[in-house]
C-alpha cells in the first residue's frame, strides 16, 4: 500500500496491520514445508477452483489429493494447517493472458478460518460482488480492486466486523448509502476509488465518524459538497484523506475538524475561490495536494505554519503571489521538512531568491509555467537532495548557473522556455550522473564542448532546441545509449547527418532537426513516432521508416525522386500526418492509399507532381490536404467529397 503523490510515497508506519500483511504470508510460507491442510478446505478449494476461468493455467498446482497449503496462492495456519489466505491478485502485465474470471462459488465459506483473500487485478466482469463475501466472517483483509465487479456494493460486508482492510477500488460498483460501512467496526484502511456514490449523501457522516478508520479513498466517486457541517471528535484517528477527483466546490469544512490527518488529497475536485484559513488546525499535516483546481489569491498564512509539511502541491490553479513570499514564509516553518513543492502553471512572479537554497532536504521543486523573472540563484547548488528541478515557461534571465554541475542527486533538469543568455561549460553537467531528461530548449544558450567529451550522463531525453551547438553534429551524442527523444532542432549544424548517429543502438521515439544546414542523404530512420527533418538541405529519396511512425515532417528540403515507396508500403497505417512540401518530388501520386485509415493531414504542395488526384486518396478522409503548385490536372475526385 502506497499513498499517491507525484513523487513519493507517504510513510506508512502508522498502518501497522498493512505492513504485516507480506510478513505474515512469507512467514507461513515457510513454516507451511511440512504442513497438511485440513481434507474439507482442501475440497473447497477445488469446488472453488471449478468454477473460474483460468486462461493461464495460475492454479495448475491445485489438484485432487494434493496438498493444499502447498498450492500457489494457498497460506495456511502455521499450527492447524487452517487456510489461511488467499493470494490470487493477477500480475498486471499480461493482464488478459493471467487474469481469472468466471464464478465465485460458494465453498468459500467452509473456510471458517480464512483472515484474508485477494483477487484483485481479476476479470470478474459478469457478475456482482457476490455477498457470500459478507458471510466470511474472520476476514480482516479483502482485497477486490480492479477486479472488474459491477452494480451494488452488497451492504452485508458491513458484517464483517474483524474487516481491517477494505480495498475495492477501480471497479464499475455503486453504493446509495454508506451506512453498511458503519458495521465495520475494526476497519482501519478503506478505498472505493471509482464506486458511483453520487447518491451517498450520508457519505461524509459516516466516514468520518468512524472510530478506527485511518486511511480513506473516495477518488472519483461522483460527490458533490456536502451542506452539513458534522462535528468530529479532535481525538479522531483519520489520517490519510483522498477526496480528489471529485466535484466539491470548496474544501468541505468538516475536515479541519479531523486534527490527526497527516495527508490530504483533493487534487481535481472543482475547488474555487481562495484555501481557506483553517489548515493550521491540522498541525501534523505532511502532505497537501490541491493541484488541478481553481483556486484563486495567495495562500494563507495557515498553510505556511504546518510544521510537519512535506508536500505542497498547487499547480494548475490561478493563484497570484510573489515566489519569494512564497520561499520566505515557508522557510519559517518548513525549512527542514518540505520535500516536494509543485506550484506550476499559476500566476506566481517575483525573483527566485538565495532562500531556495536552505531547504535541504528538497527533492522535488516545480515552479514551470509562471510569470517568475530574474537569475536562477546559485545557492541552488546547495540542494544535495535535489531531482527534480522544472522551472520551465517563466522570464528567467541571466546566464546558467555553473552550480548545477555539483547536483550528483539530479535526474530531471528542465529550464526551457526562459531568456537565459551565455556560455555552457562542460563543467555545467560535471556531476551530473544521474541525470536522465535535460529539457532546455528556447534559450540564449551556446555549448561547444571539447570533441572528446564524455558526458556523465545517460539521457532518455535531451531538448537543446536554439542553443548554438556549432557547424557540425554533436559528438558526445553517441555517448547517450538510452535516448528516446532528442530536440536539437534550430542550432546552427551545417554538416552531414554522420552515419554513427543514424545506426545508434538506441531506438528513437522523437527527433526533432528542423531547421539547420544538414546536408546529404538519409536512407533509413529508426525512429518510431515523430521524425522532423524539416527546412534542411538533404538531398536524397525519401527515407524509409518504421511501421510505427505516426508523424513524419520532411519539408523545404531537395528530398527528391517518387512517392511509391514510401506511400505504397502496407505496413505504414498508423501514419496521422505526412509533410514533404516545398521538396523535388516527381512522377504520380500512386493510389495505394486504402491503408492510410488514420491519416489526417498531408501536404504535398510545391514539388513537380504529375498526373490526376487518385480517388484512392478521398478514403483517407484528411482534415487537411495540400496539393498546390505542382503540374497535376484531370478532376477533383468525388470521392472527396466526404472529407
Amino acid at each position: 500500500m502506497a499513498i499517491a503523490t507525484m513523487t513519493t510515497a507517504l510513510p506508512i508506519s502508522f498502518f501497522p496491520f498493512l505492513l504485516l500483511v507480506p510478513a505474515i504470508f512469507f512467514t507461513i510460507c515457510h513454516a507451511n514445508s511440512n504442513l497438511l491442510c485440513v481434507p474439507s478446505e482442501r475440497e473447497a478449494l477445488l469446488k472453488f477452483k471449478n468454477h473460474l476461468i483460468d486462461p493461464s493455467n495460475r492454479l495448475s498446482s491445485w489438484v485432487e489429493g494434493g496438498d493444499c497449503c502447498k498450492w500457489i496462492g494457498v497460506v495456511c495456519h502455521n499450527l492447524t494447517g487452517h487456510v489461511h489466505q488467499l493470494h490470487l491478485a493477477a500480475p498486471l502485465s499480461p493482464y488478459e493472458q493471467s487474469a481469472l474470471g468466471g464464478k465465485i462459488n460458494p465453498s468459500l465459506l467452509e473456510l471458517n478460518h480464512l483472515s484474508t483473500l485477494d483477487l484483485s487485478n481479476n476479470n470478474f466482469s459478469s457478475i456482482h460482488i457476490p455477498k457470500l463475501f459478507g458471510l466470511l466472517e474472520s476476514l480482516t483483509y479483502l482485497n477486490l480492486s480492479r477486479a472488474q465487479f459491477q452494480g451494488a456494493i452488497p451492504h452485508n460486508l458491513g458484517n464483517l466486523s474483524k474487516l481491517q482492510y477494505l480495498d475495492l477500488r477501480g471497479n464499475d460498483l455503486i453504493s446509495e448509502s454508506l451506512q453498511w460501512v458503519s458495521g465495520l467496526s475494526s476497519l482501519q484502511y478503506l478505498d472505493l476509488s471509482y464506486a458511483n456514490l453520487s447518491k451517498a449523501t450520508d457519505w461524509l457522516q459516516v466516514t468520518f465518524k468512524h472510530p478506527s478508520l485511518l486511511e480513506l479513498h473516495l477518488s472519483t466517486c461522483i460527490l458533490e459538497d456536502d451542506p452539513h457541517l458534522i462535528s468530529v471528535n479532535s481525538s479522531k484517528s483519520l489520517a490519510v484523506l483522498d477526496l480528489s477527483w471529485n466535484s466539491l466546490s470548496s474544501v468541505p469544512k468538516s475536515i479541519f475538524s479531523l486534527h490527526g490527518l497527516v495527508s490530504i488529497d483533493l487534487r481535481f475536485s472543482s475547488l474555487d475561490g481562495p484555501i481557506p484559513d483553517y489548515f493550521g488546525n491540522i498541525s501534523f499535516l505532511e502532505v497537501l495536494d490541491l493541484h488541478q483546481n481553481s483556486i484563486n489569491s495567495s495562500i494563507p498564512n495557515s498553510v505556511f505554519c504546518l510544521n510537519h509539511l512535506r508536500f505542497l502541491h498547487l499547480s494548475s490553479n490561478k493563484i497570484q503571489q510573489d515566489i519569494s513570499e512564497i520561499l520566505q514564509s515557508l522557510s519559517r516553518c518548513c525549512l527542514g521538512s518540505l520535500e516536494s513543492l509543485n506550484m506550476a502553471d499559476n500566476q506566481l512572479s517575483g525573483h527566485l531568491t538565495c532562500q531556495l537554497g536552505q531547504f535541504k532536504n528538497l527533492s522535488y521543486l516545480s515552479l514551470a509555467q509562471n510569470n517568475i523573472s530574474g537569475p536562477i540563484p546559485s545557492s541552488i547548488g546547495e540542494l544535495s537532495s535535489l531531482k527534480y528541478f522544472d522551472v520551465s515557461e517563466n522570464q528567467l534571465n541571466g546566464t546558467f548557473p555553473l552550480c548545477f554541475g555539483q547536483l550528483e542527486s539530479l535526474e530531471t533538469l528542465d529550464f526551457g522556455y526562459n531568456l537565459l543568455e551565455g556560455v555552457v561549460i562542460e563543467t555545467h553537467f560535471s556531476e551530473l550522473t544521474r541525470l536522465t531528461t535535460l529539457k532546455a530548449s528556447h534559450n540564449r544558450l551556446r555549448f561547444e564542448p571539447n570533441s572528446s567529451w564524455i558526458p556523465p550522463f545517460q539521457c532518455q531525453i535531451i531538448e537543446l532546441g536554439h542553443w548554438h551547438l556549432g557547424s557540425k553534429f554533436p559528438l558526445w551524442l553517441k555517448f547517450q545509449k538510452e535516448l528516446s527523444s532528442l530536440d536539437i532542432s534550430h542550432v546552427g549544424i551545417s554538416y552531414v547527418m554522420p552515419t554513427w548517429f543514424v545506426n545508434l543502438p538506441t531506438q528513437l521515439e522523437y527527433l526533432n532537426l528542423f531547421y539547420n544546414q544538414l546536408t546529404g542523404g538519409i536512407s533509413y530512420l529508426n525512429v518510431t513516432n515523430s521524425i522532423d527533418l524539416s527546412s534542411n538541405r538533404f538531398t536524397c529519396p525519401v527515407p524509409r521508416v518504421l511501421s510505427t511512425l505516426r508523424y513524419l515532417f520532411l519539408s523545404n528540403n531537395s528530398f527528391s525522386g517518387s512517392l511509391s515507396e514510401l506511400i505504397c508500403n502496407p505496413s505504414l497505417k498508423e501514419m496521422v500526418a505526412l509533410y514533404i512540401d516545398i521538396n523535388l518530388l516527381i512522377g504520380e501520386i500512386p493510389y495505394c492509399w486504402n491503408h492510410w485509415e488514420n491519416l489526417a493531414y498531408l501536404n504535398l504542395g510545391n514539388n513537380n507532381l504529375t498526373g490526376k488526384i487518385p480517388p484512392t486518396l478521398g478514403y483517407t478522409n484528411p482534415c487537411m490536404l495540400n496539393l498546390r503548385n505542382n503540374s497535376m490536372f484531370g478532376e477533383l475526385p468525388s470521392t472527396l467529397r466526404n472529407s
